[in-house]
């Protein structure tokens, strides 16, 4: 899933809102220090999930029977081939 640095820094804006007011919230130190360690562990996410992707697409292509993105079997091996991957990679 691609988010915008907009998107991104909303959702980072709302998660470190979240953390100060929540009452059993470890949250010690700067905010905008929490702020640029949300930021970097969401962007990680995202480069992990489309190096996943990548790699996914890569095996669905080299599949002798030609799959059509979007048609329930490409869906279906999709999924397969994603869960095994984030699991092969510790996810």
């Amino acid at each position: 899933m691609k988010l915008s640095r907009e998107k991104i820094n909303h959702l980072t804006n709302l998660i470190v809102k979240d953390l100060e007011e929540w009452q059993e919230s470890p949250l010690t130190g700067d905010p905008q220090e929490v702020r640029i360690n949300v930021m970097r562990a969401i962007t990680n996410e995202l480069l992990i999930d489309d190096d996943i992707d990548e790699e996914v697409r890569r095996t669905l292509s080299s599949y002798s029977s030609r799959l059509v993105e979007g048609s329930r079997d490409w869906d279906i091996l999709y999924n397969k081939h994603y869960e095994q991957e984030a699991r092969r990679r510790g996810l």
